[in-house]
C-alpha cells in the first residue's frame, strides 16, 4: 500500500548517480503506469537538460551532471496523452524479484500491449 491509501500501488524512491535529480513515484509494477500525478519530482529541476528530436511531442530528460537519464515526460496521443516515464534503473528501493516478475509492456504507437 502506498502512502496515499492505494492498496494496488507502492510508493518508490527514484534518482539519478549524483543525487543531483530525486523524484518519488506511485506505481504497481504488475500493471505499470505512466500516469503524471504518480510522479512527483522532490528535486533537480535546475540540474536536468531536455533532449528533443523528431516530433517534439517527449522531453528526454538528463541530470546536467552525471548525465543520468531518470525519467522523461510528453504528450503522445496515441499511447493515451499525458505520460510520465521513469527508467526503473533509477529506483533505489525496487526490489529485484518485483522487477523480474513485472510484465513487459509496450507503448511506443505500434505495440501499445
Amino acid at each position: 500500500m502506498n502512502e496515499r491509501g492505494d492498496p494496488t500501488l507502492k510508493t518508490y524512491q527514484g534518482s539519478c548517480h549524483c543525487g543531483a535529480v530525486r523524484f518519488e513515484a506511485d506505481i504497481d509494477l504488475a500493471q505499470g503506469t505512466n500516469k503524471p500525478a504518480a510522479f512527483r519530482l522532490i528535486a533537480g529541476i535546475d540540474a536536468v537538460t531536455d533532449y528533443q528530436f523528431a516530433s517534439k511531442q517527449c522531453s528526454h530528460l538528463f541530470c546536467k551532471t552525471c548525465g543520468v537519464r531518470t525519467f522523461e515526460h510528453g504528450h503522445v496521443k496515441e499511447i493515451g496523452g499525458d505520460y510520465v516515464s521513469i527508467k526503473l534503473a533509477s529506483l533505489g528501493d525496487v526490489d529485484l524479484k518485483e522487477l523480474i516478475e513485472a510484465p513487459v509492456r509496450y507503448a511506443n504507437g505500434r505495440d501499445n500491449k
